[in-house]
């Protein structure tokens, strides 16, 4: 039976570089990836010049080191559009931008953390320095991240939490300082509300609300987030803005197969 399944070993070779730069989570110098992925430095290379070629991989120019490329991310975010609980919330999404005039963006957790995979513009012009790929971290410092934070189980929050607090304890910018007693005010504030909000951070001007969808187990599957100017933009956990996407939110997850919550 293997021999019916016999794969291409140079393509399973070269995929190691790959395997290792995900694992690493950051760019890399040659011989650290070569070192990585098990192999010398000369091998490795031109792997990677082939990689570079197809745009999986990237060489920045200035510091030398790797790291994935253009491509590596549209991969990456065609397989999440696959997910079953994206196709479900498509469609639901273009709606509440027009109904809101709002931007909704929907993120799902990644392998560094939440990660924007779609965004639905409203038909008013807002501008928001967000886009698929997006990674959402500092954790406490977007609606999304502290919604992930909130309703993730705590062994996949809590190692990104600690390294938060341990670089922003005594950051210069007040709005990213965090404390250990402020991070678990928020994350029960967000727990009472069932929902994630964000005040003028991080992008100054702009406030958000993310709310959670669940799946049949009860497992937070993505984020839908709110964005708005904040001139135009009601902050209050029960007015209209919040209210209609927790309403969406739960629809969502309605038809994944969460139980209607009863009256």
């Amino acid at each position: 039976m293997e021999r019916d399944r016999r794969g291409i070993q140079s393509i399973e070779v070269g995929g190691t570089l790959l395997q290792a730069l995900v694992r690493h989570g950051a760019p890399m110098m040659l011989r650290d990836l070569a070192r990585e992925a098990g192999m010398p430095p000369a091998k490795a290379h031109p792997y990677l010049v082939s990689f570079g070629k197809l745009g999986l991989i990237e060489q920045d120019a200035a510091t030398g080191r790797y790291g994935l490329g253009a491509f590596a991310l549209q991969v990456g975010l065609s397989a999440l559009q696959e997910l079953e609980p994206l196709r479900a919330a498509t469609p639901a999404v273009a709606q509440l931008a027009d109904d809101l005039q709002l931007n909704i963006a929907i993120a799902v957790w990644g392998n560094r953390g939440p990660t924007v995979v779609r965004i639905e513009e409203c038909s008013r012009p807002i501008h928001v320095n967000m886009r698929p790929g997006t990674v959402m971290t500092p954790l406490m410092a977007s609606a999304t991240g502290r919604l992930f934070a909130a309703f993730l189980p705590e062994r996949i929050t809590r190692p990104l939490v600690e390294s938060e607090l341990a670089q922003l304890g005594s950051a210069d910018q007040p709005a990213l300082r965090q404390s250990r007693r402020h991070v678990d005010e928020t994350l029960a504030e967000i727990r009472q509300h069932g929902l994630a909000r964000a005040l003028g951070n991080p992008i100054p001007g702009i406030n958000a609300f993310s709310a959670p969808v669940f799946d049949s187990g009860n497992h937070l599957t993505l984020a839908l987030t709110a964005m708005g100017p904040a001139s135009s933009f009601d902050p209050a956990w029960d007015g209209p803005i919040a209210t209609r996407l927790m309403s969406s939110a739960r629809e969502i997850s309605q038809r994944l197969g969460q139980p209607a919550r009863q009256a």
